[in-house]
Parts: structure tokens; sequence; C-alpha cells
């Protein structure tokens, strides 16, 4: 069956970085775009970043643009956030999914960004 599994979330000071990782298996990975969502506490599932099967397009959402980059391992199935410049209002739980619309989503990773 379709499994992403997270890791990679702590807590860390602002201005801090975080590479979060995402193992998946079950799907033909090296054919799926695919994504991070975040949910802030209270908040909705908001979408990060994609990135094509081949990892040559990427797209951000605004607020991250220039601080995280998002990357694959075909070889390994594995898709990766790499997060720098982190501020309080990135603080969530962090998902990897292989649909746009992140119904097919991990458990997530917390990320909590505080001094």
């Amino acid at each position: 069956q379709v499994q992403l599994v997270e890791s990679g979330g702590g807590l860390v000071q602002p201005g801090g970085s975080l590479r979060l990782s995402c193992a998946c298996s079950g799907f033909t990975f090296n054919m799926n775009r695919m994504y991070w969502f975040r949910q802030p506490p209270g908040k909705g599932l908001e979408w990060v970043s994609s990135i094509s099967f081949g990892g040559l397009d990427t797209q951000y959402t605004n607020s991250v643009k220039g601080r995280f980059t998002i990357s694959r391992d075909n070889a390994k199935k594995e898709l990766y956030l790499q997060m720098n410049s982190l501020r309080s209002e990135d603080t969530a739980t962090y998902y990897c999914a292989k649909d746009e619309k992140g119904y097919f989503r991990g458990q997530g990773t917390q990320v909590t960004v505080s001094s």
C-alpha cells in the first residue's frame, strides 16, 4: 500500500535550519510529482512546495521562496525539504504528499520555530 513517512522535524531557533525527509513506497515514485504541505496550529492545510518527477521543475509558495529548497532522490524514493532562515510562522506539522490536494500524505513531522 501507499506509504509516506516524514522525519527530520524538531525544535529550532528563529534563523535556524532543518532538513525534512520523506520515505515513500507502494507507488511509482519516479513517475509522481511530489508535494510538501504544512498545517500550522489551529489552521488548515497549506501547500508549501512541489517538484516534478524528474526534479527539474520546482514550485514554492511565496512565503518560503528563497528559504526552502525541495529535492528528491528517485533511486532512494525519498523527498526532501531543506528549510533555512526559519521563522516563527513556519511552525507547523509538515506533510509530504503524492497528490496536489494532499489527500495521500504521511503522518507528518512537527516543526517548531521558537526561541
